[in-house]
């Protein structure tokens, strides 16, 4: 089951720079990256309820020093292609950002099976699954296309815990849903309620991801986080009205 504080980013394998190698007398492994320093994403709506998003040089350094990543097929902990403690994978940091080096077994069917996929290209994604550990939140200023100027927020990510790193099928931001779950466990990890509720107005669901405190006392109904409160459920069904113009 995936935590509820993991997060996910991808990479096409154009940009992640995907390298098969295969050689008479050598294992079959690939290099590429996993993810790209300071290179600016947006996740979800960045103008109305999503953010854009940067990776700082050096996020991954102490997770690589002290972390046992693996490396998997679309996030499937039963398609273990290779391991950081196994020497079979090996990451490090470089001008471009995270490096990913990996041996192939080609005993193992389902590593044949993702050769024969990237190579076709039915494969057309990286993406690595992590905690973030420190991150900084800023206002910027964009340019719209319409030639005006609007302000959003920019979230820097400047140390991660690093689980996973996957060759996917469907890159995350494809999907809606995928770009929703994004931003609402980055804000939950945030933990700012003014932060979820300027965004709720769009995207009312991303309340449903919101955390908050709960005392506990005899007779109350003390909610666990991810469930909804009276309190909570009253500001979704407002927000619900406020974009699809209901009447209250």
């Amino acid at each position: 089951m995936r935590m509820r504080t993991e997060e996910r980013r991808d990479l096409t394998l154009a940009t992640a720079g995907l390298q098969v190698r295969a050689g008479e007398g050598a294992t079959p492994g690939f290099a590429g990256h996993a993810a790209v320093f300071n290179s600016r994403t947006a996740i979800g709506n960045p103008l109305t309820w999503g953010f854009y998003e940067e990776i700082a040089v050096g996020a991954f350094t102490k997770t690589i020093a002290e972390g046992d990543a693996r490396m998997l097929v679309d996030h499937d902990t039963r398609m273990v292609v290779s391991r950081v403690s196994a020497g079979t994978l090996r990451l490090a940091q470089d001008q471009v950002g995270l490096a990913v080096d990996a041996d192939l077994d080609p005993e193992l069917s389902y590593v044949r099976d993702l050769v024969t996929n990237l190579r076709n290209g039915n494969i057309t994604g990286m993406s690595f699954g992590f905690r973030v550990i420190k991150d900084d939140w800023e206002p910027v200023e964009i340019e719209t296309v319409d030639g005006d100027t609007a302000e959003a927020e920019l979230r820097i990510i400047r140390e991660v815990q690093l689980y996973e790193v996957s060759a996917v099928t469907f890159p995350a931001y494809e999907d809606t849903d995928a770009g929703l779950r994004s931003v609402g466990v980055a804000l939950a990890a945030r933990g700012d309620a003014a932060a979820f509720d300027r965004r709720a107005q769009y995207r009312p669901e991303l309340l449903n991801f919101r955390r908050e405190p709960a005392t506990a006392t005899r007779g109350t109904d003390v909610t666990q986080p991810g469930e909804t409160t009276g309190g909570r459920q009253a500001m979704r069904m407002k927000a619900l009205a406020a974009r699809y113009r209901l009447a209250r």
